[in-house]
C-alpha cells in the first residue's frame, strides 16, 4: 500500500464536531470518486498525549496500489475537485505520501 496521510485542525470559527461532520460528510462525498482510491481511514483526534501534540482534528489515511497509482489520483479531476472543495477554509493541515509496511497485523480481540 502506498499512503496519503492528511493532519488536520479546523478553521478556527468552527467546532470540533462541525469539522468532522464535514470532513466525514460533505467533504468525504467529494473524495470518494478519487481513482484508484483502496481504502480510506479517518481517525477523529479528541485529544492530544501532551501540549506538543494539542489542536489537531483528525487524521485521514487514503490508501493506493502504489506511487503511481497515487501520483494518478493527484493528477486526476476527482483530486482537484476535492482540492477546490476545501478551498480557503482557513484551518491547518499537513500532508505526506510513503510506503505502508504492516508491523503488527489486524487480530480479533480475545474474549
Amino acid at each position: 500500500m502506498f499512503n496519503l496521510m492528511v493532519l488536520a485542525s479546523r478553521p478556527s470559527d468552527w467546532t470540533h464536531d462541525q469539522f468532522i461532520e464535514w470532513w466525514r460528510g460533505e467533504h468525504a462525498d467529494v473524495t470518494y470518486p478519487l481513482p484508484g482510491l483502496l481504502r480510506w481511514q479517518h481517525t477523529e483526534i479528541v485529544e492530544g498525549i501532551d501540549e506538543k501534540s494539542s489542536g489537531w482534528d483528525g487524521l485521514s489515511v487514503l490508501s493506493f496500489s502504489s506511487r503511481e497509482a497515487l501520483d494518478a489520483a493527484l493528477a486526476s479531476p476527482e483530486w482537484k475537485a476535492a482540492v477546490a472543495h476545501v478551498g480557503t477554509m482557513r484551518g491547518r493541515r499537513m500532508i505526506w505520501y510513503g510506503d505502508e509496511m504492516t508491523m503488527v497485523p489486524l487480530t480479533e480481540p480475545t474474549p
